[in-house]
């Protein structure tokens, strides 16, 4: 677990998809807005494949989804930027143990919290996602002129 930034910490452990994404932003502009959209809508994407429904909230990183009728975040971005070149990347919940994230508070938001593919019923290997993750990002070059 570490210090992160929308929250008060970050938690990485087995059942988790982590993706660093390292590209040079100044290729596209110097957009970190387009540039982090680029990456929400690559997990959006992908998660749709396996019929789950991600989407983006306003004034909240990552992306959520509607489980039981509350907010759960499925997967989360840490982006940072060095002389425009990105660090670090995302992370989806495929099938953790959610009693690791006991404590955190997601984005700083209390009133929510986190779920997994395998808490929404679905399952999905990690070979499964690795492949629908490379496809979706060369199929719809979410990231236009950084994807090569």
């Amino acid at each position: 677990m570490k210090r992160g930034g929308g929250g008060q910490y970050t938690y990485h452990g087995p059942g988790q998809r982590i993706a660093y994404v390292m590209i040079d932003v100044s290729k596209r502009g110097r957009d970190v807005k387009a540039f982090v959209a680029g990456l929400e809508q690559w997990i959006i994407d992908t998660l749709a494949i396996f019929g789950i429904q991600g989407e983006r909230r306003c004034g909240r990183v990552g992306i959520w989804v509607n489980h039981n009728g509350v907010d759960q975040k499925i997967a989360a971005l840490g982006i940072r930027l060095r002389r425009w070149v990105s660090f670090h990347g995302i992370a989806i919940n495929v099938n953790p143990n959610l009693t690791h994230y006991q404590g955190i508070v997601p984005c700083g938001l209390a009133e929510y919290g986190v779920t997994s593919c395998e808490a929404l019923g679905v399952s999905i290997s990690m070979d499964g996602l690795d492949k629908t993750l490379q496809e979706q990002w060369v199929k719809n070059n979410h990231l236009s002129g950084l994807a090569k």
